[in-house]
């Protein structure tokens, strides 16, 4: 067992109350059951990849010493995607707007987890890997035709 949950089941915390950022409670309600995987833009791009006969592991770190996950991985190709939320991973489509409520906090974390993002790439880069990143808006056909060939473009290589 790695610690992660095997299913996009979410629960509320009522213990970290005290610490949390959210500007009310209602808001940090829904912020706890943000699924971290299984998501409708991730399910779609798995069909369509898997009735163009691909097949993949599901959340997965690509790297063993990396604590991050891939939201798709091709192991013997090398490919790690990520489909990424507009809002928490500041889209430049979609993501224009400062928030309402904690301002500073939100600017800050979309922030950093753009850093986050970009140094994932270019860990996996350095090892040998492909990440392809995936905007939760991109059509799913599009998004899984670009995986696929990035895909046999590797197995071929």
């Amino acid at each position: 067992m790695d610690g992660r949950p095997r299913s996009n089941e979410r629960t509320r915390r009522s213990d970290s109350e005290s610490a949390s950022y959210a500007s009310t409670p209602g808001v940090r309600s829904r912020m706890q059951l943000q699924r971290t995987r299984d998501t409708a833009p991730e399910l779609a791009v798995r069909r369509l990849l898997h009735a163009m006969g691909l097949r993949y592991r599901v959340d997965r770190a690509p790297l063993p010493k990396l604590r991050r996950r891939a939201d798709i991985v091709f192991g013997p190709a090398k490919v790690a995607v990520f489909i990424d939320g507009c809002f928490w991973h500041g889209c430049p489509e979609h993501c224009r707007r400062e928030t309402q409520a904690n301002p500073a906090y939100w600017s800050g974390k979309i922030a950093s987890n753009r850093a986050r993002d970009a140094d994932t790439d270019s860990r996996l880069v350095d090892a040998g890997w492909t990440p392809v990143r995936i905007w939760e808006h991109e059509p799913a056909q599009s998004a899984a035709e670009r995986i696929a060939s990035i895909v046999r473009q590797r197995r071929s290589s």
